[in-house]
């Protein structure tokens, strides 16, 4: 039988109908995981042991019942700490936070626990959710299991990392510009952020239109699977769909035989591009003809939004630091404070003219769409960098963390589903990926390209961290 660790959701929920594998042998296998591979991976800043067994022994006799609660009861899962857990603290990162615990469930939360999931503990961030990598006053760094002088990205880090060693199965990640996709490149799982407003939200993000919620896990089938249960409507969040989730398992073994893809590798502006993810990125678009896709080179066509990102990025950076006291900055990232510190410089002009330019390169991407189904382009232009760091000690990309970003924050402006499917690894055995774009509330057919990957070339992984 494959190890229990290494089984994904769907392993579980088969094996538990036939009662052949229990909801407690799972969880004790993934908590004693974590206790030995977080002290050195740091994923995770709260684990409820105590809960996760309690809650386990519960569906146990639910399964043996068979009378499971919904589709994951008895799934595993972890929850990014800026997303709020009812009895939990929601901490992001930051000392200047309320240690106290949550009222209420998210939207997210509250759905995943509807349908039986059991809630091992909450991973890490930076501050704020501020950067794409994954380091914070308050838990220190994040490593990344392939290398641990790297990081996992961010910043989803440790949602990442503990989705690569299955420290849990089902992880629940933001992504405002690019903080599912860049850990998930980084450390080689799939991760999918679903059309803006597809999952309801609850508090409302600081990043407004930015903010997505969405999953990191190791197969694609999973993550559609959580997207089907994460998407159901919560009127708490009045910018969500609030319609009826479809189930995003359909079709997901459709294949691509139909679609006609762009593969753009630079999107007409970017410069700093490894050539071995070039390669790599490129051989993966090729496996999509294999398979009977038009894959046509060609660029969507927009300008670079970098300025777009950064004046909402700072605005709202400052925003969040100006609503603490004074006497709490000094506990806070310097580097955080420093970007607050330009945002600072943007007046409420300078945000409604990048909020409006927002529409005009959203409905380039929809004239774009007219023309191609999907939008294929490398993930990340660069591997993990260094842990501790905000940009690669190289220098290439100067201070600012967004520069080496170049293929995230784009789709974010947009509120395009976007997945970062993995396709390789660098010579030195960092991980490599893919990013699929597609049409405003075309979630399905990006799920089911990234299966279409995942089945032809089938994603590595590891185990255990690195040393």
């Amino acid at each position: 039988m494959t190890a229990i660790h290494s089984l994904c959701a769907t392993d579980l929920v088969r094996l538990y109908r036939r009662r052949t594998l229990s909801p407690v042998e799972v969880v004790r296998v993934a908590l004693d995981r974590i206790t030995a591979v977080n002290p050195i991976i740091n994923a995770f800043l709260l684990v409820d042991a105590t809960g996760a067994m309690a809650a386990a022994r519960d569906s146990e006799a639910r399964w043996m019942k068979g009378e499971p609660n919904g589709l994951v009861d008895g799934v595993p899962v972890t929850i990014k700490d800026n997303i709020n857990v009812s009895g939990w603290p929601t901490r992001r990162g930051s000392l200047t936070t309320d240690s106290g615990p949550a009222s209420a469930d998210a939207p997210a939360v509250a759905r995943l626990r509807e349908h039986g999931a059991i809630f091992l503990g909450k991973t890490t961030l930076p501050e704020y959710g501020w950067i794409g990598v994954c380091h914070s006053p308050l838990t220190g760094i994040s490593r990344n299991p392939w290398n641990l002088e790297r990081t996992p990205g961010g910043s989803s880090g440790g949602a990442a990392a503990a989705a690569l060693l299955n420290l849990g199965v089902l992880h629940l990640g933001t992504d405002g510009a690019g903080s599912i996709r860049i850990p998930a490149a980084f450390t080689g799982v799939f991760g999918f952020k679903p059309t803006f407003g597809r999952v309801p939200a609850f508090p409302a993000s600081p990043f407004g239109g930015l903010a997505h919620q969405g999953p990191l896990t190791r197969r694609v089938a999973d993550s559609a699977l959580m997207t089907s249960i994460i998407a159901a409507p919560d009127a708490r969040d009045m910018t969500a769909w609030n319609t009826p989730a479809p189930d995003f398992r359909v079709g997901l073994e459709d294949g691509v035989s139909s679609l006609r893809l762009a593969f753009s590798p630079r999107l007409g502006y970017v410069e700093r591009l490894d050539a071995e993810i070039e390669a790599s990125a490129a051989a993966a678009a090729g496996v999509f003809a294999e398979l009977g896709a038009t894959v046509e080179t060609a660029d969507p066509g927009f300008a670079e939004p970098i300025d777009m990102i950064r004046t909402m990025w700072g605005a709202v950076s400052a925003a969040i630091v100006d609503s603490l006291p004074a006497s709490e900055h000094a506990r806070m990232d310097p580097d955080f404070l420093r970007v607050a510190d330009q945002g600072r410089r943007t007046t409420v002009a300078d945000y409604l003219k990048a909020y409006q330019a927002c529409a005009n390169l959203a409905n380039a991407m929809v004239q774009f769409h007219d023309r191609y189904d999907l939008l294929l382009t490398p993930q990340m232009p660069i591997a993990a960098l260094e842990v501790g760091r905000i940009t690669p000690a190289d220098g290439r990309f100067g201070d600012d963390w967004i520069g080496w970003s170049p293929y995230t924050y784009p789709f974010n402006l947009t509120q395009q589903p976007t997945a970062s499917v993995p396709c390789g690894l660098t010579s030195d055995g960092l991980p490599i990926a893919l990013q699929i774009v597609g049409p405003r509330g075309g979630d399905q057919l990006v799920l089911r390209a990234a299966r279409a990957l995942e089945s032809a070339r089938p994603f590595v992984t590891i185990d255990a961290p690195r040393q």
